[in-house]
């Protein structure tokens, strides 16, 4: 079974807590902090390989979590590192927020590695909140919630050149004699339902040619599997249209070659743009010289270059070959693209921001909410010290600015707090 489409959900792991002990050891009646931190959460890491050629293990798997870190111990000991968990992919694999559609990562090289979620940061113990003025501090941090997405993988075969045309038009036989691909061959449509790929070797260079599955009028607005076939075609650097000469069912070539251009300018205009070449398949069957030469003529339009060919008895597949090298070595392959999306450097007051409501009062940002949602806010000495880090930050004065007095309702995050002064 071919799937070139899956729904995952992947979570990096939390990071341990930190912890909040001190020094008990005979003949020092002051031992002092001594709390270590807790480990970090594992990260969720995507790999394009090689060796992986479908999406079909997403049938069974959709869930994917990341290593929680360990908790920090007594005697500065730290938690350890929660386990990463590494996905791999094919290439050829584009990964989608699910939620937004926005693409995070293009897969197109092997060995291509990308972050994906990284792991949560691991809490600090007490001993690291000591200084001159607080010298056993009681509290320690929590540590960080890892990163839940939900991804859509979409997998677009990536191949120097594409054939494509009708169903029955000839491609699967095309490529088992021009590779050592071996696709399923019959006299009837529709034989090919998953794209093959096909290593050609002409002397010392090598390209990739994709068998798509035949194109059926109507294939850009859903027909069939059209949609799913004609986004393979767009990895395609270049196109092949194979165009059978004397069609079973009677239908013009020529008539036959304009369907498929219309379907792929539907589907994409820069798809239908592609450098091209047109293979007049099956020409065994049509041994008439000057038959062969009018039909040629009709079918040669913007320049585009027409090979009679038949792959039974091998005319003209080595000039097919050769034409289909030329281009593929003119349009070499991306390198790994990595999709990021610039954010606007932000100045520190930037980074949050206070919302006064009819009851209540909201401070949102994610350094805040972060420095919020370690906080063990069971322990004063803690609430203390993030009040003291909301001052610093202007936040604590920011509120003022908007209203808010003693006993006002404040929300950040996930937590509600009141007012103090």
């Amino acid at each position: 079974m071919f799937l070139d489409e899956a729904e995952i959900c992947v979570k990096s792991g939390d990071g341990g807590n930190g912890a909040a002990t001190f020094r008990r050891e005979k003949h020092v009646p002051r031992g002092g902090p001594d709390g270590g931190d807790g480990g970090k959460g594992g990260d969720v890491i995507m790999i394009a390989d090689a060796h992986v050629n479908k999406l079909i293990e997403f049938r069974h798997r959709q869930k994917f979590e990341a290593g929680n870190g360990g908790d920090g111990s007594a005697a500065t000991r730290h938690g350890k590192n929660g386990k990463d968990v590494v996905i791999k992919v094919p290439i050829g694999t584009v990964a989608h927020d699910a939620r937004t559609g926005e693409i995070l990562f293009d897969f197109v090289a092997d060995g291509q590695r990308e972050l994906i979620a990284k792991g949560g940061a691991g809490g600090k113990g007490n001993a690291q909140f000591a200084n001159s003025v607080r010298q056993a501090p009681t509290f320690a941090q929590k540590g960080e919630r890892g990163i839940t997405k939900s991804l859509r993988l979409e997998l677009k075969l990536l191949a120097d050149i594409g054939l494509v045309g009708l169903p029955n038009a000839g491609k699967s036989t095309l490529i088992s004699a021009i590779s050592a691909a071996k696709p399923k061959i019959a006299d009837y449509p529709f034989t090919t339902l998953e794209p093959n790929l096909g290593i050609v070797q002409l002397n010392d260079f090598s390209f990739v040619v994709a068998d798509l599955p035949g194109i059926i009028q109507g294939a850009s607005k859903g027909k069939g599997l059209g949609l799913q076939f004609l986004k393979h075609a767009e990895r395609a650097q270049a196109l092949v249209h194979v165009i059978e000469c004397r069609p079973i069912d009677g239908s013009d070539p020529v008539a036959n070659r304009d369907i498929i251009e219309t379907e792929l300018e539907a589907y994409s205009n820069e798809l239908e743009a592609r450098p091209s070449l047109i293979a007049l398949s099956k020409i065994d069957l049509m041994p008439d010289a000057r038959e062969r030469a009018a039909l040629i003529e009709r079918l040669q339009k913007h320049n585009i270059k027409v090979l009679p060919i038949s792959a039974v008895t091998g005319e003209g597949v080595s000039e097919l070959v050769a034409c289909m090298a030329e281009i593929a070595r003119r349009t070499p392959q991306p390198q790994t693209v990595r999709v990021i999306r610039p954010r606007p450097i932000q100045t520190a007051d930037e980074r949050w921001q206070v919302q006064k409501t009819r009851d209540h009062y909201r401070v949102s940002g994610e350094a805040v909410e972060r420095m919020v949602a370690m906080t063990d806010l069971e322990n004063d000495e803690a609430v203390q010290y993030l009040h003291r880090g909301l001052e610093r930050l202007g936040v604590i004065e920011a509120l003022r600015r908007e209203g808010a007095e003693h006993g006002d309702t404040v929300f950040i995050g996930d937590y509600e707090f009141s007012m103090v002064e």
